[in-house]
């Protein structure tokens, strides 16, 4: 019988001798056997991901049945997803790993608008819209008026710039999780006019749960949280030339402002809802009657090579001489 399959490609003389490990060596012994790796990205990555993974199981004295119950919590995890919806993005988001990726590769420049985590329910079907028109049916929730400016960081206009934006209706359910979704509702798509501004008729969005029926679930009521995000309206702004805005604006008041599930909440895109009265100025606006919320905000755009620049300067503060 041909054992040709049992082969290895990887060339045993480059690996070094692995055997004989204790505790105190075994974190060297795999970065050294994982040093051959011809990607020094991967394996600058691989080797801070080994020590302080091996130095968290150090610390802790971690017993076997803890790590037993680690593997079959990942299990579970994976075994959660499907094509509709990703546990482990979930996970990523409640351990705030994704918010600190975003953050990270989004650096502010110049007072420029912050980023937030895309979220779960972007689609990309949503309607085209005209300026001042809405992005939601009659009777999804209370009236809400958005408008707003795009610049750059020189306080130049951003124009024909795309604009993605979607939200919860009054029951804290995006369209997409309602069964027998025949068509897209509170999101739309439209453009930012010559001068940068822009407007659209929406719905005051309402807080709402994240998935709580799966591990990360269960994980989150053994750490004593909430599995709550605070109500928001999502946005996102393309341009050419420009880094891409992944946002989200927060109404203040919420209750869940300081304890988001997945850590999206930023000071800067707390925003206030003024109300309007006035009949004939929601009608001179598009709805059918007063009142009506107010939302005004404005967005500050970077341009590719301001955030390039950002980034490099952080990884030369942050990544090790020899690593980079």
């Amino acid at each position: 019988m041909s054992t040709s399959h049992l082969k290895t490609t990887a060339d045993l003389d480059k690996l070094p001798d692995v055997s004989d490990i204790s505790p105190e060596t075994i974190t060297d012994s795999v970065n050294a056997i994982n040093s051959t790796c011809t990607d020094p990205r991967q394996k600058f990555i691989m080797e801070r991901l080994i020590t302080h993974l091996h130095a968290v199981v150090s610390e802790t004295n971690l017993t076997t049945q803890e790590w037993m119950s680690t593997i079959q919590f990942l299990t579970r995890v994976g075994q959660t997803c499907t094509s509709l919806r990703q546990e482990f993005i979930l996970l990523s988001d409640v351990l705030g790993v994704s918010a600190l990726v975003d953050s990270i590769n989004h650096p502010r420049v110049h007072g420029s608008t912050e980023n937030t985590v895309l979220g779960p329910f972007f689609t990309e079907d949503a309607a085209d819209v005209d300026h001042g028109a809405s992005i939601a049916s009659e009777g999804k929730g209370e009236y809400m008026y958005v408008h707003g400016k795009l610049t750059n960081t020189s306080g130049e206009p951003v124009a024909n710039a795309k604009i993605e934006t979607w939200e919860t209706d009054d029951q804290g359910m995006y369209d997409t999780q309602y069964e027998g979704r025949e068509a897209p509702d509170c999101r739309g798509r439209l453009r930012s006019r010559d001068d940068g501004t822009f407007a659209y008729r929406a719905v005051v969005p309402v807080a709402y749960p994240i998935p709580g029926d799966g591990p990360v679930g269960d994980l989150l009521k053994s750490l004593g949280r909430h599995n709550f995000r605070p109500a928001h309206l999502h946005i996102m702004i393309e341009a050419p030339g420009y880094e891409t805005i992944t946002t989200a604006l927060y109404p203040e008041g919420d209750r869940y402002l300081k304890t988001d599930a997945v850590f999206g909440v930023k000071k800067s895109l707390i925003v206030k809802l003024e109300t309007v009265e006035s009949d004939n100025e929601a009608r001179a606006r598009g709805f059918k009657k007063g009142p009506f919320k107010l939302l005004e905000q404005d967005f500050m755009l970077v341009k590719h090579e301001e955030a390039e620049a950002a980034r490099a300067e952080r990884a030369a503060h942050t990544t090790p001489h020899d690593k980079k």
